[in-house]
Protein backbone atom coordinates (compact mmCIF):
# COMPACT_ATOMS: atom_id res chain seq x y z
CA UNK A 1 0.00 0.00 0.00
CA UNK A 2 2.93 2.41 1.33
CA UNK A 3 4.47 1.69 -2.41
CA UNK A 4 1.24 2.44 -4.35
CA UNK A 5 0.70 5.95 -2.80
CA UNK A 6 4.14 6.44 -3.50
CA UNK A 7 4.15 5.53 -7.66
CA UNK A 8 0.56 7.48 -7.13
CA UNK A 9 2.57 10.78 -5.55
CA UNK A 10 5.33 10.40 -7.88
CA UNK A 11 2.76 10.18 -11.11
CA UNK A 12 1.15 13.48 -9.53
CA UNK A 13 3.85 15.10 -9.32
CA UNK A 14 4.00 16.77 -12.70
CA UNK A 15 0.34 17.74 -12.37
CA UNK A 16 1.22 18.62 -8.84
CA UNK A 17 3.78 20.65 -9.26
CA UNK A 18 2.24 22.55 -12.30
CA UNK A 19 -1.43 23.19 -10.95
CA UNK A 20 -0.73 26.23 -8.85
CA UNK A 21 1.15 28.20 -11.66
CA UNK A 22 -1.89 27.25 -13.65
CA UNK A 23 -3.97 28.53 -11.59
CA UNK A 24 -2.26 31.96 -11.69
CA UNK A 25 -2.11 32.33 -14.42
CA UNK A 26 -5.55 30.84 -15.55
CA UNK A 27 -7.84 32.12 -13.02
CA UNK A 28 -10.37 30.19 -11.28
CA UNK A 29 -12.48 29.33 -14.44
CA UNK A 30 -9.51 28.89 -16.67
CA UNK A 31 -8.38 26.39 -14.69
CA UNK A 32 -11.49 24.54 -13.79
CA UNK A 33 -12.07 24.49 -17.81
CA UNK A 34 -8.35 22.65 -17.91
CA UNK A 35 -9.44 20.57 -15.50
CA UNK A 36 -12.49 19.61 -17.21
CA UNK A 37 -10.58 18.82 -20.70
CA UNK A 38 -8.11 16.43 -19.15
CA UNK A 39 -11.49 14.85 -17.52
CA UNK A 40 -12.47 14.39 -20.73
CA UNK A 41 -9.42 13.35 -21.91
CA UNK A 42 -9.05 10.48 -19.77
CA UNK A 43 -13.62 9.08 -19.34
CA UNK A 44 -15.56 6.81 -21.64
CA UNK A 45 -17.20 8.39 -23.57
CA UNK A 46 -20.12 5.93 -23.49
CA UNK A 47 -20.21 6.22 -18.84
CA UNK A 48 -19.08 10.27 -19.20
CA UNK A 49 -17.20 8.77 -16.14
CA UNK A 50 -12.88 7.64 -15.61
CA UNK A 51 -13.43 4.25 -15.29
CA UNK A 52 -10.44 1.85 -14.78
CA UNK A 53 -10.41 0.98 -18.72
CA UNK A 54 -10.92 4.52 -19.94
CA UNK A 55 -7.72 5.62 -17.41
CA UNK A 56 -5.97 2.47 -18.44
CA UNK A 57 -6.28 2.65 -22.13
CA UNK A 58 -5.42 7.04 -22.01
CA UNK A 59 -2.68 6.79 -18.95
CA UNK A 60 -0.27 6.24 -21.91
CA UNK A 61 -1.56 9.96 -22.83
CA UNK A 62 -0.49 11.46 -19.21
CA UNK A 63 2.86 9.33 -19.03
CA UNK A 64 1.72 6.36 -17.06
CA UNK A 65 1.95 3.71 -19.35
CA UNK A 66 3.93 1.98 -17.04
CA UNK A 67 1.80 1.72 -14.08
CA UNK A 68 0.57 -1.58 -13.31
CA UNK A 69 -3.50 -2.34 -12.76
CA UNK A 70 -3.30 -2.15 -9.67
CA UNK A 71 -1.85 0.99 -8.94
CA UNK A 72 -4.63 2.23 -11.49
CA UNK A 73 -7.35 0.96 -9.69
CA UNK A 74 -5.63 2.79 -6.59
CA UNK A 75 -5.41 6.23 -8.24
CA UNK A 76 -9.47 5.58 -8.62
CA UNK A 77 -9.92 4.56 -5.28
CA UNK A 78 -8.38 7.76 -4.29
CA UNK A 79 -10.83 9.87 -5.90
CA UNK A 80 -14.08 7.86 -5.42
CA UNK A 81 -15.84 9.42 -3.19
CA UNK A 82 -19.44 7.96 -3.75
CA UNK A 83 -18.30 4.25 -4.55
CA UNK A 84 -19.22 3.04 -7.91
CA UNK A 85 -15.67 2.68 -8.74
CA UNK A 86 -15.58 5.44 -11.29
CA UNK A 87 -14.74 9.13 -11.15
CA UNK A 88 -17.14 11.64 -11.83
CA UNK A 89 -15.83 15.15 -13.41
CA UNK A 90 -16.48 16.21 -9.78
CA UNK A 91 -14.32 13.62 -7.63
CA UNK A 92 -11.75 14.53 -10.71
CA UNK A 93 -10.93 18.11 -9.71
CA UNK A 94 -10.99 17.46 -6.45
CA UNK A 95 -8.36 14.69 -6.47
CA UNK A 96 -6.69 17.14 -8.72
CA UNK A 97 -6.88 19.59 -5.90
CA UNK A 98 -5.73 17.29 -3.18
CA UNK A 99 -3.17 16.59 -5.13
CA UNK A 100 -1.83 20.17 -4.78
CA UNK A 101 -2.23 21.03 -1.27
CA UNK A 102 0.29 24.19 -2.59
CA UNK A 103 -2.29 25.60 -4.45
CA UNK A 104 -4.64 26.18 -1.21
CA UNK A 105 -1.44 28.01 0.34
CA UNK A 106 -2.38 31.55 -0.37
CA UNK A 107 -6.67 31.10 0.25
CA UNK A 108 -5.24 29.31 3.58
CA UNK A 109 -3.02 32.24 4.39
CA UNK A 110 -6.19 34.39 3.67
CA UNK A 111 -8.03 32.45 5.89
CA UNK A 112 -5.45 32.69 8.50
CA UNK A 113 -5.29 36.69 8.17
CA UNK A 114 -8.99 36.79 9.10
CA UNK A 115 -9.67 34.88 11.78
CA UNK A 116 -6.46 36.84 13.20
CA UNK A 117 -8.04 39.93 12.71
CA UNK A 118 -11.64 38.96 14.40
CA UNK A 119 -9.82 37.83 16.82
CA UNK A 120 -7.67 41.14 17.34
CA UNK A 121 -10.77 43.05 16.62
CA UNK A 122 -12.65 40.52 19.38
CA UNK A 123 -10.19 40.25 22.28
CA UNK A 124 -9.57 44.16 21.77
CA UNK A 125 -12.69 45.67 21.68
Amino acid sequence: MAAEQRQMQAAAVGFEDYLPVMAERLGEEGLMQELASGFRLLMDPASGLITFDSLRRNAPLLGLGGMSDDDLRGMLAEGDFDGDGALSEMEFCVVMVRLSPELMDEPRRWLDDAVAQASQFLFTS
